[in-house]
């Protein structure tokens, strides 16, 4: 199989920066998107072989998920259950008989880390959520998860230590989740690899220097370890701040 994920900053836009080239080009099997920025049916969007699943925030223009799916899950799930955490759209779990399928916009602490409380809640409900979810089936879950979680995965680590996206706090939140029995896809087939980034500030020509952050993830539980092929960041692919990630592994619908 192949996956895709990709935060699209404002689905409509991006469409018109050449989404529907890489998304017919890569003919993945699951096309993840985050930061969709619309409501359902706000958009005329479909691909021969596909159905869209969606989860909009109940605030207009903001946030939202949906994934592009060739084979119909068993159920779709919107949120985690939890109305405190369901009103931005930030998550959305498809479950097949021999996985979950679970797209995440992690929220962003923000400048001057006005939401870091309200992040640290996020990440406890989330990995709780997950845990819940691997107990039954193994798990995939990819998105936008607004964490650098190493150096290695950001070009300016000391400037942005008490920086949204790399406090220690957000830090430890995702080495606590990988502790649980979580897989960093890309670090497992690429563990020194530097200078590989999916997020570009459009400030500062930051793109153009590849002054970039990993926070763009594919996660599997440790039970699919085996069936890992390889894990892909297409920093080539243009259309947003954010740069689409992929995973391939030998598991099927």
């Amino acid at each position: 199989m192949k996956l895709i994920s990709w935060n699209v900053n404002g689905l409509r836009a991006c469409v018109n920066k050449g989404f529907k080239d890489f998304f017919l080009a890569s003919d993945a099997d699951l096309f993840a998107l985050q930061e969709t920025k619309l409501q359902e049916g706000q958009i005329d969007l479909s691909f021969e072989g596909y159905t869209s699943y969606w989860n909009s925030a109940v605030k207009k223009g903001y946030s939202g998920v949906a994934v592009f799916a060739k084979k119909e899950p068993l159920q779709v799930i919107k949120g985690m259950g939890i109305e405190e955490h369901d009103q931005e759209g930030r998550l959305l779990t498809l479950e097949y008989p021999d996985f979950y399928f679970v797209t995440c916009y992690t929220p962003n602490s923000k400048r001057e880390l006005l939401r870091l409380d309200y992040r640290m809640e996020w990440e406890d409900a989330f990995l709780n959520y997950i845990d819940g979810l691997k107990a039954q089936k193994p798990v995939i879950f990819c998105g936008d998860l607004n964490v650098a979680h190493k150096e290695i995965d950001l070009k300016n680590p000391k400037t942005n230590r008490r920086n949204a996206g790399f406090t220690d706090e957000e830090r430890a939140k995702f080495t606590t989740l990988l502790d649980h029995g979580w897989i960093d896809t890309f670090r497992h087939f690429y563990p020194d690899q530097e200078g590989i980034y999916s997020w570009w500030s459009y400030m500062f020509k930051a793109r153009e220097k590849n002054a970039g952050w990993r926070i763009d993830y594919f996660v599997t539980s440790k039970d699919l370890e085996p069936t890992l092929q390889d894990a892909k960041i297409h920093t080539e692919v243009l259309g947003s701040d954010h740069c689409p990630v992929e995973l391939d592994i030998d598991l099927s619908f």
